[in-house]
């Protein structure tokens, strides 16, 4: 199965925007085999506009030239990614990733670049050209590179150029591909979902499926479930503590439909060193504490850990918050992890059966002592227990009965597992 858990990795739009370089993909899958593969991180995805030659920041540039080949699939732009002169697109660089016993993803736009279209040239192995194909009334309206294709007019065509390209990208040995514009694009996006879906099923290589932006629509997460292996349930996130405070609504609602093949996707994880192609001196605005509460809220309701910082630059508290076992055992090994009540708490059960996690948020702006009546929830018979970012036992008799008192600074969480 692809994706039975939730996929854990690396994504390089935080730091540098749409101007990586291979050079920096390689420095942070490096980092990754070295520091991180043995905690079960794994995918290193190169992000949006890898097919430009003159991307340098987080900006877009609208209209700009794009590298494609004769049949209007993008190409790494080679001033960028060298490895990939003389036709070999991906190739090499997916090839050194696996060689670190890790996996190479990509970043697309949904249908197909508008020079293409212009240009109409012939679909690979079709009787089909861009221009019949292309939709020049669906475009994305933050990044005009693309036009969506006609998948309701001329299926057979989107269909043939979509295989087109994932053909292309399972000769590159890429192993994920994030597909963006599209997963809050619903009705119109529906029939291009399911093209995508059918299209990277068929090309030969298994590929985990992720969609983007959000917040997709919840009316539709059956459909997600069928097609996709995750999927963004909010815009984008950033290092902001009012973002963070928003996801504990949406992941209330989405992590229900969690499971093995299908992950409710809370974004990457804004930690450590980022927007490197603005300031290389920039870091998270986020908390220690609050980077703690992020960590416990994406494993609690099982959403990919995609970190989006310079990995080399971490320092020893981000590498321990991306480290810790006993927390991404979790993310690994709970199942029916769900909201308890409104401002601090939610529970998951390990797949084992033998106990049961729970996580103590603090939203407020003070310090607070947060008492959990462990009757009230079933737990009383638990004998033992453990907050898992300290290491440190949690008493649990008191005069008054069985509860867990866990005293949690503002914007900070206590991950408790009880045995």
């Amino acid at each position: 199965m692809i994706a039975k858990n939730p996929p854990m990795g690396w994504n390089s739009w935080d730091c540098y925007g749409a101007a990586v370089n291979e050079a920096q993909v390689r420095a942070n899958a490096e980092y990754m085999a070295k520091y991180l593969k043995d905690y079960g991180w794994e995918y290193v995805v190169v992000d949006i506009q890898w097919y430009q030659p003159t991307a340098g920041s987080h900006a877009y540039e609208p209209f700009s030239d794009l590298c494609m080949d004769e049949y209007g699939r993008l190409i790494p732009a080679e001033n960028r990614f060298p490895s990939a002169k003389g036709g070999k697109g991906f190739a090499p660089l997916a090839e050194y990733v696996h060689s670190l016993g890790l996996k190479f993803g990509i970043h697309i736009m949904r249908g197909m670049p508008r020079m293409a279209a212009h240009k109409d040239l012939p679909i690979k192995d079709s009787s089909f050209t861009a221009r019949e194909v292309a939709n020049p009334n669906s475009f994305c309206f933050w990044n005009p590179d693309m036009y969506g294709l006609k998948c309701e007019w001329n299926e057979a065509g989107a269909r043939a150029y979509y295989e087109s390209i994932f053909a292309l990208y399972a000769s590159w040995g890429v192993d994920f591909v994030k597909v963006d514009d599209i997963a809050r694009e619903y009705p119109h996006c529906k029939r291009e979902i399911e093209l995508i879906s059918e299209s990277i099923r068929s090309c030969g290589r298994d590929m985990v499926l992720s969609l983007s932006p959000g917040p997709a629509p919840l009316d539709k997460a059956e459909h997600l479930k069928t097609y996709a292996n995750m999927w963004r349930i909010t815009d984008d996130f950033g290092d902001n503590w009012d973002l963070l405070l928003a996801l504990f609504e949406r992941a209330e609602k989405w992590c229900t439909h969690s499971g093995p093949g299908h992950w409710p996707d809370a974004d990457m994880l804004p930690v450590g060193a980022l927007r490197q192609c603005t300031n290389p001196d920039d870091w998270t605005r986020f908390t220690e504490d609050e980077l703690i509460t992020m960590m416990s809220l994406w494993c609690m309701m099982r959403s990919p850990l995609i970190a989006g910082g310079d990995l080399p630059k971490n320092d020893d508290f981000t590498l321990k918050l991306l480290t810790n076992r006993d927390i991404l055992e979790i993310e690994k090994e709970t199942h029916c992890g769900h909201q308890l009540y409104r401002t601090d708490s939610e529970s998951a059960r390990p797949k084992d059966g033998k106990g049961t996690y729970v996580a103590l948020f603090n939203i407020s702006e003070k310090k607070q002592t947060i008492t959990l009546p462990l009757a009230e929830y079933d737990l009383e018979t638990c004998k033992h227990a453990k907050e898992l970012w300290s290491g440190k036992s949690v008493r649990l008799n008191y005069p008054e009965g069985k509860v867990i008192k866990v005293t949690v600074p503002k914007h900070g969480a206590a991950v408790i597992r009880l045995s």
